[in-house]
């Protein structure tokens, strides 16, 4: 007679299962889904997709991470996609299940993540009549994704999943959202394979690259006695090419490179040329040289807000060079000179060989470098380690010092954390900082770093929060240990929402608004009631042994760092604002000649 245990085994049987399942169009999403290449799904059961839930059950070819939120399951899915360079793939039911992704939706949109949400939706017969759990998804996720649209027909399920996973992934990557009404979900397929083809579509068209624009570039180039390489985002989308090709042309040129929030990675921290980050929270030197450059190439960013500050004397002497995939970032804020419109890798392929075709070059940058150096020589980021208190900046110089050399994967929240982590941690390689940058959405880091480490079961990930971006998710810690995800994370706890709390005392009299978190939780009980090792530390000397112990614990550890309560993350400075807000208190002023 078989045990309890052998039953249930034997009803759960993957082989048995998906040999006995019919030909559905959940079914049919499914097998799509797995020729596209997905192997992981983050999602959350509901009614109106149980069916496809039901399809799951048994599918040998796909993991499932259930998380405790929906917003956690797609950043979840951002964090395996912006480690990975792969799809990230999401699965909620309808009604709330559907608009607690809106966030995530955002985030990923913002952040040009690609991700493919699949919400369930009530019967279609229903759809309008203000069932329960019914909303219209595709109309409210229209302006947070590419593409939006419902799955009406069975039969054309793959084709527009292959169109879904395409247009994620292709151009501008960023998110898809499909709704899929219950019936839809149960109804037979009646032309349904389980071959590959269901799922690919034709190959891209070989790019055809810009010649005379590749040229006019590379003398651009080649002539300047003041150049600046500026990284974004997009170089790491892009591919581990892209950022080799980048670091190549920094090299060859012996010019300076600074890298914006989203592009640390793309050339490596260590490389000389490296300035540090810009815009409100970078380095002086990165800022003075984009604010004095005569020739800038920008590849894979879009002069933001918080890197251009002041549009009108941002760079006012700079001939600009743009590389990007998205046609509408191009002359979008600020006028270029030679726009360069299509995928990075193939771009900056393209570049190197105009170079070797043109003139010799570059000029000779050393009074350009000499001056950065005197910039450099300010040393912005300087800090003095206290005894009777952890500095944040102590804390990241630190958790820098220890991760060096393990080619760990770093999440973080928004808010002062993310800013002290962006200066003081050094990325060698892309794919290794995952942080929210143009939705700044607090909750990200500790599902995104989820999501790397069922990418990277093998990586050390760890998670840097604040106090208050912890608790927008903190809910996660119990699918960290149900997936035996063994995360770290460290919180940088002042007690105050920070970087509300610095702009209030910056721009609003010190009036402390609703900026104080008040009856913060004991964050290490509530860390050990989810399963999660757990520790305090508020003694500096102390500090390098909790750190120690929190990266070196087997399972998912949360490190309680009690830091200076009032410390603020500066320069809060960007370069169109350098002139006036950093020359002004300089000791060295740049040479007039230049």
């Amino acid at each position: 007679m078989l045990s309890v245990m052998e039953a249930l085994l034997d009803v759960m049987d993957p082989e048995s299962d998906a040999a006995a399942r019919p030909a559905t169009g959940a079914v049919a999403l499914l097998d799509a889904l797995v020729a596209c290449g997905v192997e992981v799904i983050f999602g959350y059961p509901g009614g109106a997709v149980l069916p496809l839930y039901d399809a799951l059950h048994g599918e040998p070819r796909l993991r499932h991470v259930l998380v405790r939120h929906e917003q956690a399951a797609v950043h979840a899915a951002e964090g395996y996609a912006r480690s990975t360079g792969r799809l990230g793939v999401v699965f909620v039911t309808s009604g709330p299940g559907m608009t607690n992704t809106v966030t995530g939706l955002l985030d990923a949109m913002c952040d040009s993540v690609p991700v493919l949400c699949i919400a369930g939706q009530v019967v279609t017969p229903l759809i309008g009549t203000g069932a329960f759990q019914e909303c219209d998804g595709v109309g409210i996720a229209r302006p947070v994704t590419k593409w939006s649209c419902r799955l009406e027909d069975p039969d054309a399920v793959a084709g527009t999943v292959r169109r879904a996973a395409a247009d994620a992934l292709g151009g501008r990557p960023g998110p898809v959202l499909l709704e899929f009404p219950k019936d839809v979900q149960l109804a037979p397929v009646r032309l349904h394979t389980r071959q590959a083809e269901a799922a690919h579509g034709p190959g891209a068209a070989p790019a055809v690259l810009p010649l005379e624009q590749l040229r006019a570039a590379a003398a651009l180039i080649s002539g300047a006695r003041r150049p600046v390489f500026y990284g974004g985002g997009g170089l790491v989308n892009s591919g581990l090419a892209a950022c080799d090709a980048f670091t190549r042309l920094v090299r060859r040129t012996g010019a300076p490179c600074t890298l914006t929030l989203m592009g640390l990675g793309a050339l490596p921290a260590s490389d000389p040329a490296f300035l540090g980050m810009l815009g409100m929270h970078g380095t002086a030197e990165a800022n003075l040289a984009m604010h004095y450059a005569d020739v800038i190439v920008c590849v894979g960013a879009r002069f933001d807000d918080r890197v251009t500050g002041d549009l009108a004397r941002f760079s006012p002497n700079a001939r600009k060079i743009h590389l990007d995939i998205d046609p509408s970032s191009i002359n979008r804020l600020v006028q270029v000179d030679v726009p360069l419109i299509g995928d990075c890798a193939a771009l900056l392929a393209g570049l190197e060989r105009a170079m070797d075709e043109g003139p010799a070059g570059p000029a000779d940058l050393t009074a350009w470098w000499a001056s950065i150096e005197r910039w450099k020589a300010q040393n912005c980021l300087h800090f003095e380690a206290q005894t009777d208190v952890i500095l944040p900046q102590h804390l990241m110089r630190t958790l820098d010092g220890m991760v060096a050399g393990r080619d760990a994967i770093i999440s973080t929240d928004v808010g002062q954390h993310q800013m002290w982590c962006a200066q003081y941690l050094a990325f060698e390689r892309p794919n290794r900082w995952l942080t929210s940058g143009g939705a700044g959405t607090m909750g990200y880091g500790l599902p995104a770093a989820l999501g790397a480490q069922v990418a990277h079961p093998d990586h050390l990930v760890v998670c840097v929060s604040g106090d208050a971006s912890v608790q927008m998710n903190i809910q996660e810690l119990s699918t960290a240990v149900q997936h035996r995800l063994p995360v770290k994370l460290i919180l940088s706890n002042n007690g105050y929402m920070g970087m509300v709390r610095q702009w209030q005392e910056l721009n609003h009299g010190s009036r402390y608004s609703h900026s104080y978190t008040a009856a913060l939780p004991d964050f290490v009980a509530v860390a050990k009631a989810y399963g999660w090792g757990a520790r305090r530390v508020t003694d500096p000397t102390d500090l390098p042994g909790a750190l120690r112990e929190c990266l070196d614990s087997d399972g998912p550890f949360f490190l309680d760092v009690a830091v200076a309560e009032l410390s603020n993350c500066f320069p809060m400075i960007a370069a169109g604002a350098a002139h006036n807000r950093i020359m002004r208190d300089a000791t060295t002023y740049y040479d007039a000649e230049l």
